[in-house]
């Protein structure tokens, strides 16, 4: 018989729980950052802003990264780190140089578009002469350029591509790329203001666009 007064204990809650909790928290804490970033660069952004878009306290900020500057460049890291990813797969395939030119093209849009606060956030950055890029994200970046230079030499060895610098080619397509995500807004004033279509573009228009030029230098086309 049991004996009264006695409380049962409760079983302690898995360990799994508080690791979902805080990589919930993390993520949380990382989409709340990324949108603040881009409304306001590095050196506007408020990091009791970020704890209350996190619903979260600010110490949490500090329990998973070391400062406002290491969330920072975590959100830069998993940006760069996913297009290296997705390229590289591109380039390590069995395809056409110019097919894979085409899935270099459609890689960044798509991580680009899965992350529409990367593009003003990358803006600035470049501003500001990359101050804040650590070596894992320049690795990633020279990775992303490492991968369009095996493609064109592909191409060249196939007689397909002329010699063309990869980084040349590889600005002519992330230029155009980010500042379609980072100009939504504009685009709609735009046409507001008298510009026929401005806001109408869509994103397969621009992918196809960019293709099609990136495509012209490296064959040396001029129409």
């Amino acid at each position: 018989m049991a004996k009264k007064g006695r409380k049962t204990r409760k079983p302690d809650r898995p360990r799994q729980s508080q690791q979902v909790r805080r990589a919930t928290s993390r993520q949380r804490l990382m989409t709340a950052a990324a949108a603040e970033f881009a409304a306001r660069g590095f050196a506007g952004a408020s990091v009791d802003r970020i704890a209350r878009a996190a619903r979260l306290n600010k110490a949490m900020i500090y329990y998973h990264f070391r400062s406002k500057a290491a969330l920072y460049r975590e959100i830069l890291r998993d940006m760069f780190e996913a297009v290296a990813a997705g390229v590289a797969e591109v380039a390590q395939a069995t395809a056409d140089p110019a097919d894979k030119v085409r899935g270099f093209v459609d890689a960044i849009a798509i991580e680009a578009e899965a992350r529409p606060h990367f593009p003003p956030i990358w803006f600035r950055e470049i501003a500001e002469g990359g101050t804040h890029l650590d070596s894992a994200t320049l690795g990633s970046m020279s990775g992303i350029i490492k991968s369009l230079g095996g493609i064109v030499r592909e191409g060249i060895a196939a007689g397909r591509f002329q010699p063309v610098n990869p980084l040349l080619v590889h600005a002519g397509i992330v230029g155009p790329i980010l500042l379609y995500f980072a100009s939504r807004s504009l685009r709609v004033r735009l046409q507001r203001s008298g510009v026929p279509g401005a806001s109408m573009v869509s994103r397969d228009e621009v992918v196809a666009h960019v293709q099609r030029v990136a495509l012209m230098a490296l064959e040396g086309r001029t129409a």
